[in-house]
C-alpha cells in the first residue's frame, strides 16, 4: 500500500486506476512467457526503418522479409531498390518509408511469402477446386497449366500486386476471350487466398483487360421450318429431346437431369441438372423454377413411354430391340441410356446425332445453345413481353433476356427501313429524268 502511494506521489500527469489491495498480471503481458509457433513469433516483428545507401545508379534499402522455406517461415535481409540516385537521400528515405508501410503497418500478410505455384500444389488444388463442376475444374486446370503456372510459379502472393497484374494483362497477345478465362481463373485463386488470410485485399481488384477487336457478334437460331426439318430428320428419343429442349427453352444438363417427377399435365419442373458425370442443382438460383409448357410438349414426352428401337448389339452385326424407357419411376429419368439406363452424354447425342441431322439440312452450326436460344426468340418474334420472356428462359437478370431481343429486328422496323429507301431511290430519281430530257 505504502508503495502504490509513493508511485501515485512521483509527479506524472496520470494517474492510476488499478486497486491497490490487487494487481494481475497477464502471462501475455510478461516478457518472458514463450511464443509458440511461426505465426506467433512473427507478432515480435518490429517496426523497420532501414537507412537508404546510394550503390552505382539507384538509392537501396535492406529490410528484412519472411520467406517461407520448407514449410517454415525465415526471416532474411532483402536488397530492395529504392529510387534513382539523382534523388537527393531526404527524398530517398520518403519513398523508403512508402514502400515498407505495409509492412510496418501490418498491412501485409506473413502467408503472403507463399509462392504461386506451391500455393497451387498445396492448397488450391485440394481446397477451391474439388467445389468446381468437373467442366469447370478441367479449364481451370488448363489455364492454371498453360498460362499462369509458367508466369508466375515463383512469385510469392505478395508480389503480385495490381501493377505487376495489370503489365501481364496489357503485354497479353491473346484475345479477349483468353484473356476473360485467365482473369477468371487468377481471381478465383488470389480471392482464395484472401478467404484464407494469405493476401488482406485481392490485386486483382481494379485490373483492366484490352478492348475486345470486334463488336458484339449476332447470335445464330434457326427458323421453326429448320427445327421441323431437323426433329424429322433424327431418331428416337433424340429426336424427342430436341423436341423438348426447343420447345421448353432447357438447357442441355438439365433436360438429361429431367425425370417423371418433374413432367406435369401442362408444365415442366427444373430443380435438378447433370452435366457430364456431376449431379447438382441448377445454374442459378432463378434457373430452379416450375415453368409451363405446350401440351404439345407433355405429349412427346409420354409417347416415349411406349416406344422402342432396334439398335445394332453384339460384333457380327447382330440387332437387338429396346424399349426407349426402361422405367418410368417418379425418380427415373425421363431421357435414358438405351443399353444401362444411366444418364446420357450430351457431347454424343450432339456429335452423333444432332450434328450429323444438321449437317445434311445445311445448318452444321447448330448445338445446344443454339436450339436453346432458338426458343428465345420465338417468344419475342411472336410479340411476347419481355419480363414472360425471361421467366421462361429462367434468367436471373433481364439483360440476359434482353440480349437476344438485340439480335432480332422488329417489323415496325424493316418497314421503316424500306420506307426511307424507297423515299431515297424516288428523290434520286428524278433529277436524272429531268436531265435527259433538256438533252
Amino acid at each position: 500500500e505504502n508503495t502504490y502511494q509513493n508511485m501515485n506521489n512521483l509527479g506524472h500527469n496520470s494517474q492510476m486506476t488499478a486497486s491497490s489491495r490487487r494487481v494481475i498480471v497477464l502471462p501475455e503481458a510478461n516478457s518472458s512467457y514463450p511464443l509458440k509457433g511461426d505465426f506467433e513469433r512473427m507478432a515480435r516483428r518490429r517496426f523497420q526503418s532501414p537507412k537508404p545507401f546510394r550503390e552505382g545508379n539507384w538509392w537501396w534499402i535492406n529490410p528484412w522479409q519472411d520467406e517461407f522455406i520448407e514449410g517454415r517461415i525465415v526471416r532474411k535481409r532483402k536488397r530492395m531498390k529504392v529510387a534513382p540516385a539523382t534523388l537527393s537521400e531526404r527524398e530517398a528515405r520518403r519513398i523508403a518509408t512508402e514502400t515498407l508501410r505495409p509492412m510496418n503497418q501490418g498491412l501485409e500478410s506473413i502467408g503472403s511469402a507463399t509462392q504461386f505455384g506451391a500455393y497451387i500444389a498445396s492448397t488450391y488444388r485440394s481446397t477451391v477446386l474439388p467445389l468446381l463442376a468437373t467442366t469447370t475444374r478441367n479449364n481451370y486446370e488448363g489455364v492454371l497449366r498453360k498460362h499462369l503456372l509458367p508466369m508466375f510459379s515463383e512469385a510469392a502472393l505478395r508480389d503480385l500486386n495490381t501493377i505487376t497484374l495489370q503489365k501481364y494483362f496489357s503485354g497479353m497477345r491473346s484475345g479477349h476471350a483468353t484473356a476473360m478465362k485467365i482473369k477468371d481463373v487468377l481471381a478465383s485463386v488470389l480471392g482464395s487466398a484472401v478467404r484464407f488470410g494469405l493476401l488482406v485485399k485481392n490485386p486483382l481488384t481494379g485490373v483492366q483487360l484490352l478492348a475486345p477487336r470486334v463488336g458484339k457478334r449476332t447470335k445464330p437460331h434457326i427458323t421453326p421450318e429448320q427445327f421441323d426439318a431437323l426433329v424429322n430428320l433424327m431418331a428416337e428419343p433424340y429426336a424427342t429431346m430436341v423436341y423438348v429442349c426447343v420447345m421448353a427453352g432447357l438447357r442441355v444438363s438439365e433436360l438429361i437431369g429431367l425425370k417423371w417427377e418433374d413432367v406435369h399435365a401442362d408444365a415442366l419442373t427444373v430443380d435438378e441438372r447433370f452435366c457430364r458425370g456431376d449431379w447438382g442443382c441448377p445454374k442459378t438460383t432463378a434457373s430452379s423454377a416450375t415453368i409451363g409448357v405446350h401440351v404439345s410438349v407433355i405429349r412427346r414426352i409420354n409417347q416415349l413411354k411406349d416406344a422402342k428401337v432396334t439398335i445394332n448389339w453384339g460384333a457380327r452385326g447382330a440387332r437387338k430391340e429396346f424399349k426407349l424407357v426402361r422405367s418410368d419411376a417418379p425418380a427415373d429419368l425421363v431421357f435414358q441410356s438405351l443399353r444401362t439406363g444411366a444418364p446420357m452424354s450430351d457431347h454424343n447425342i450432339l456429335s452423333r446425332h444432332i450434328k450429323p441431322a444438321a449437317e445434311k439440312l445445311g445448318i452444321g452450326w447448330v448445338n445446344w445453345q443454339v436450339l436453346r436460344r432458338s426458343y428465345a426468340t420465338w417468344l419475342v418474334e411472336s410479340g411476347a413481353d419481355p419480363k414472360a420472356v425471361q421467366g421462361q428462359m429462367r434468367h436471373s437478370r433481364i439483360s440476359t433476356t434482353m440480349d437476344i431481343y438485340a439480335q432480332f429486328v422488329p417489323d415496325s422496323q424493316r418497314r421503316a427501313v424500306t420506307q426511307m429507301a424507297e423515299m431515297v431511290a424516288g428523290r434520286v430519281a428524278k433529277p436524272k429524268e429531268a436531265s435527259v430530257l433538256v438533252q
